[in-house]
């Protein structure tokens, strides 16, 4: 594999007798792995169905490689249905060290595509609210589905620079996700692109963007906190260094333990400017240590100082249900969560605002809470984030097929499928074994697709 010839020397430095290694490591077959989407599915219930075999991530209670040569996850209608999500195996570490509690108001700066955010929504179990931001519009509306293919209703999606979000949140997320832009060195396995890039930008560019993030950051964690920096790349200068960065920026900042497992490496004092102690407590991932490209992680606590936390709620208006929402929501399961006095309207559509949402108004937003569906002349059309949402006990108009069924694949390509099975007409939720993947209309047996059309099987 060719690499950069700053890069190889500089890597050569930092890994001495270890380089061999690495090097050679490169020239295998990169590792592939999905992460299981606890919010829908427990990890033992997923074993029971899976179409793949997986062995385990020793890193994560929820991750597990497999043979990319054998099977094609994102073809699979588990996929479709939000079961897990496909993430490179060492990039699943920053959301599984990130100690989520129930409740948490939690802040993932630059999320897109969502890998991240998935298992952090996941870890709060439909409590507490995620802010999930990406700066890059494009980025974010992948982010959004992401997000909405897991299920989530406890969101914010935000589309801002780091600075619009640090002055509406002072001192206000319990904890923080900052998995950085960065030179990717990590990735060269995986895309020749990253070793072009890298030779055109190198990481000065990144460290001096890390920089700009982290400096906003620092004013959003509460007191009490904690944060988790990041990187996909192996460069002292944005990892180290950035650590160092961060620390000097408030005396109330301290590192933590990040957990090491087998292969793990630890952050490495003489790689940073001043010769702090504490970034042995850091981790560095090394493909050749492990079975993924390789990640950097920081965990950074925030002194308690009660006096300095602040908090806003969102006001909205309720919605006044009319007839045909109202007949429509009495067909989903008060288990379901979904508090009618908690509905805003903007412009015919109609969202679910969790209890506790911050207040975002004046930001970029993409989504506020969940999506339920638009209101239209004489009836109500429910959106795909609903279905996505809903379990099949939640809603009293399902009919399941198996994961083999061919209408399970014509209904994913957008086709009308037929079923002998006696429902209601009008809206039917389609699942798959069992879980949800979208809406139908049924008249006597005929179900017309309700996909949504941009997420449709090719």
């Amino acid at each position: 594999m060719r690499l950069p010839e700053a890069f190889d020397r500089r890597i050569k430095e930092q890994l001495l007798d270890e380089y061999d290694a690495y090097i050679e490591c490169l020239n295998n077959k990169m590792n592939h792995g999905i992460r299981i989407n606890t919010s829908k599915i427990s990890v033992e219930e997923f074993m029971q169905i899976s179409p793949f075999e997986l062995t385990k991530v020793e890193w994560t209670n929820n991750g597990f490689y497999y043979d990319a040569d054998k099977y094609t996850p994102s073809k699979h209608p588990y996929y479709y249905a939000g079961l897990y999500y496909i993430q490179e195996p060492s990039a699943m570490t920053p959301a599984s060290v990130l100690d989520i509690e129930e409740g948490d108001l939690v802040l993932d700066i630059c999320a897109a595509p969502g890998g991240k955010s998935t298992e952090l929504a996941a870890k709060l179990n439909g409590t507490g609210i995620l802010i999930t931001n990406d700066i890059s519009n494009s980025r974010a509306k992948a982010l959004l589905k992401n997000m909405e293919l897991f299920g989530i209703a406890n969101m914010c999606i935000v589309n801002e620079p780091p600075n619009n979000i640090a002055s509406s949140f002072p001192s206000m997320f319990d904890k923080i996700l900052i998995d950085a832009p960065c030179s990717g060195e990590g990735m060269f396995r995986k895309s020749a692109s990253m070793v072009t890039a890298w030779e055109n930008n190198g990481t000065e560019l990144f460290a001096g963007l890390q920089k700009g993030i982290l400096n906003e950051m620092v004013k959003c964690l509460k007191p009490g906190g904690t944060m988790l920096y990041s990187t996909c790349t192996f460069s002292p200068e944005e990892n180290e260094q950035s650590v160092e960065y961060l620390l000097s920026l408030d005396d109330s900042l301290y590192l933590k333990e990040v957990p090491k497992y087998k292969g793990f490496d630890d952050g490495h004092v003489g790689w940073g400017n001043t010769n702090c102690k504490e970034l042995i407590k850091c981790a560095r991932l090394w493909p050749h240590r492990i079975k993924g490209e390789g990640h950097f992680i920081a965990l950074i606590g925030k002194k308690n100082d009660d006096d300095k936390s602040y908090s806003t709620e969102y006001r909205f208006k309720p919605y006044k249900l009319d007839e045909y929402t109202s007949e429509f929501l009495s067909h989903i399961s008060d288990e379901a969560g979904i508090d009618s006095d908690r509905i805003e309207e903007n412009k015919g559509k109609l969202y679910y605002i969790p209890e506790g949402t911050p207040d975002v108004r004046g930001l970029r937003l993409l989504r506020q809470g969940l999506y339920l569906g638009e209101v239209k002349k004489n009836r109500f059309e429910p959106g795909q984030s609903l279905a996505m949402y809903l379990r099949m006990k939640d809603y009293d108009n399902c009919i399941s097929l198996s994961a083999d069924d061919n209408r399970i694949i014509k209904y994913l390509k957008g086709e009308t499928i037929e079923v002998d099975e006696d429902i209601r007409n009008g809206y039917t939720l389609i699942c798959v074994d069992g879980y949800p993947l979208g809406w139908a209309k049924n008249n006597n047996g005929v179900l017309k697709n309700k996909y949504l059309s941009g997420w449709r099987m090719m």
